[in-house]
Parts: structure tokens; sequence; C-alpha cells
């Protein structure tokens, strides 16, 4: 009965939360322009930034970045509808619109490290610890962001990770098919399958980690987050992993997944525990 006490006053608390979402921030990513074109001049990256108020903020922010299958993103439920919750947590959001790859490799990691170094370059005046910088994404997104966590250096390093039914694995049958397709082509060679298979790029440098998905994922296999919990155990990174029952893939911050109540405290609490 207490359990499910505070779990309704929790769906309450975060049904207000996101009610009243504030307004982000937009702005360009690449004033001057990118280094890499994807060939789309209409594809912008774009960053939308979501600051908690000051009297409640923490330093902490999260780049997030919305999955899609490296085609379309799945803007709100995957991006801009999380703010209320971090920001209620007083952690600044920014929501990463990254440029569609079209076989271009790098232009969606080029985006998310020059988010990152984005928001230490405006620490000061988003009042962010520079130290304390995390980096989310979901599904592809969710590539992106393993990527990001398992590859980039210096201020485009993430200092923690969060993952929901990420891809992690671009090895066939058990990756995305059209995640890895859009991303590097329909016949990469194996050096460049190898680079973006994100469980063979685990090491002691890895940020810490939370990973979240449902059992009965048909779009994305379980395995691709098992195995990259297993090399972060291997590595002696702090991780959890939650597997929920049902849900299939690509719930987001959707109200209707069953387990959505438990998850935005299993993560809550997960935040508060570093």
């Amino acid at each position: 009965m207490k359990i499910q006490k505070t779990l309704f006053i929790c769906a309450l608390l975060f049904v207000s939360a996101f009610a009243n979402a504030q307004k982000g921030i937009e702005m360009d990513l690449w004033p001057s322009g990118p280094s890499t074109s994807n060939g789309d001049p209409n594809d912008l990256a774009k960053v939308t930034v979501y600051l908690p108020e000051k009297s409640v903020a923490t330093g902490r922010a999260i780049v997030i970045c919305p999955g899609g299958g490296y085609q379309h993103l799945a803007f709100e439920k995957e991006g801009t509808s999380w703010a209320p919750f971090f920001n209620g947590m007083g952690i600044a959001v920014i929501v990463l619109k990254y440029r569609m790859p079209h076989g271009v490799w790098k232009v969606p990691l080029e985006d998310a490290e020059e988010a990152m170094r984005l928001v230490r370059r405006m620490s000061a005046s988003w009042d962010i610890n520079p130290r304390q910088v995390g980096i989310m994404g979901f599904s592809a997104g969710g590539h992106l962001a393993s990527t990001v966590a398992t590859h980039s250096k210096g201020d485009a390093a993430p200092d923690f990770q969060i993952l929901f039914y990420p891809v992690i694995t671009m090895e066939q049958g058990t990756t995305h098919k059209g995640s890895r397709e859009n991303l590097l082509g329909k016949k990469p060679k194996r050096k460049l399958l190898n680079e973006f298979c994100n469980e063979q790029h685990v090491s002691g440098s890895t940020p810490r980690a939370f990973i979240a998905l449902a059992h009965d994922d048909k779009s994305v296999s379980p395995i691709n987050s098992i195995s990259y919990y297993e090399e972060l155990c291997q590595h002696n990174i702090p991780a959890t992993l939650h597997i929920y029952p049902t849900g299939g893939h690509g719930f987001g911050s959707l109200q209707s997944f069953a387990y959505h109540f438990e998850m935005m405290l299993e993560l809550k609490a997960w935040l508060n525990s570093f």
C-alpha cells in the first residue's frame, strides 16, 4: 500500500512537471557551418536548451540524443519532453537535433561532440559544472551516445551516460539493420564495422551508465544492452541495467509505458547516487 501511495504521488508530480514545461532556447550548433557535410544543406544541426531555475540548479547537465534509426528524430518523446523531469532535479537539458548521416558516418558523431563542447564552453553562462556533463540517447541515439561515451576525448567526453533501448553493436543479426545501413552504408568494411561496435571500445575511462529497456523489444535486440553492460562490468565501470518485462521499443517518456513511473524513480535515484 505504501509503495502504491508513493507511485501515485510521484505520478502527480511527473504529470505536473510535464504539463508545465518551459520553452527551450534554440541555437544553431554550427553558426559558421559544419566541418563535414551530409549532402543535405537543409538538414541543420541545432540544440534546444532548457535551464533549471537558478534556485535549484545543481550544475549538472545532460545532452540528449533522440532516436530514429539515423533516418529521423523522435524529437519530443525522446528529447524535449524530458526537460521538465531533469529541470525539476536542477539539471540543465540540451536536446540535440543532430544531422542524418546519409552514409557519411562522421556527421552525427561530429554534431554530438560539438554539442558536448558547446555545453562546456557555455558552462559559466548556464551555471553548469563542466565536470558534470552527461549524455543520454534512445535507440539509434543511444548508439550515438554510447559512441561518444566510448570514443570521445577531452571536452567532448561525457561524465556519465544514460541509454534507453540503445543500438550498441553493428554486428549483423544483433544490430538494428536500418541504423547500421543509414550510418555506415549497405556494405561497410570490417574495420569500419568494428569501429562502431561500441561494446568493443569500453575502457577504464568509459563513464558510468544507466541502461533501460524492455525484454520484449523486437526492434533492437536486448543483447545490445546486455553485451554493453557486461563490458562495463568487466572494466569495473559503475553501471545499472533495468530490463522491464514489457514495453517494446520506443516508449521514451510516454506515460502509457507500464513501468513509466518506476523507471523515472529508478533514474532519479541513480542520478542522486553520485
